[in-house]
């Protein structure tokens, strides 16, 4: 958090939207001078809304805790902002470092639209949080620094985590699955980024990255597989009840 602070030093508003966090993140945006929020966890998606909703400016640039804005994308943003440029949104390269190194291949290098005009967009999903804007999307080669992760332990966390929050989404949204797409879905991502995206190339740490991967991908299959079961046994469960009650 200090970091990530310290990298937007350039902004004249600084709004931070914290939900029950149990380090310092509160005290340490307080001290650093930023307007604090504490709210109840709705969501990716919505937490972000709210944020961007609370800051004073049109423009707002949107960054998680721990990402950093290196001094030459700071440059770039303030070259952006008198005007706007002829864009409502842009997007910016990630750059993803584990174990202190930037992982250069195997998907983490990614896109990430970070600044944007809030009377012409919102986060629409409640779990991949990714900016849909009604204006024109422009692109920048300024990256962010992207320092999410300290150990395997945590990629292995996150994957449980996100797997079920997307697993509840998809239910919430009525997709359907079967015993197979579990396989299906895992075994063609860990392809996709072990071979493909060449995550081979990281040694150990490729390996792990492309298994939490497919991990992630064979849980949101199955954990939808299981909720439907379950909501599927608790509706005839109902129906039984039901007609028990009718003899």
């Amino acid at each position: 958090m200090p970091a990530c602070l310290a990298s937007v030093s350039f902004a004249d508003d600084i709004v931070v939207v914290d939900s029950g966090s149990t380090d310092r993140t509160v005290e340490i945006a307080r001290e650093a001078g930023c307007r604090v929020f504490i709210e109840e966890w709705r969501g990716y998606g919505p937490q972000k809304n709210s944020a961007v909703e609370k800051c004073r400016h049109d423009w707002v640039l949107i960054l998680d805790a721990d990402e950093l804005i290196p001094p030459g994308t700071a440059d770039t943003i303030s070259r952006i902002l008198p005007t706007g440029g002829e864009a409502d949104a842009y997007s910016f390269p990630r750059k993803n470092y584990f174990h202190g190194r930037w992982i250069r291949y195997g998907g983490w290098p990614d896109r990430v639209i970070r600044l944007v005009k809030k009377s012409k967009g919102q986060f629409r999903e409640i779990t991949h949080e990714k900016w849909s804007t009604t204006g024109n999307l422009a692109e920048t080669d300024a990256p962010i620094e992207h320092y999410s992760f300290d150990n395997y332990s945590d990629l292995l966390r996150i994957m449980e985590t996100r797997s079920t929050e997307m697993a509840k989404e998809l239910f919430s949204q009525g997709k359907r699955t079967n015993v197979l797409m579990p396989f299906l879905h895992g075994g063609a991502m860990f392809l996709k980024f072990y071979v493909l995206k060449m995550s081979l190339l990281h040694g150990i740490d490729g390996f792990v990255i492309a298994v939490t991967k497919a991990g992630g991908s064979f849980l949101k299959y199955a954990k939808l597989y299981e909720l439907r079961k379950e909501n599927s046994t608790g509706a005839r469960k109902i129906s039984s009840r039901k007609e028990d009650g009718l003899k």
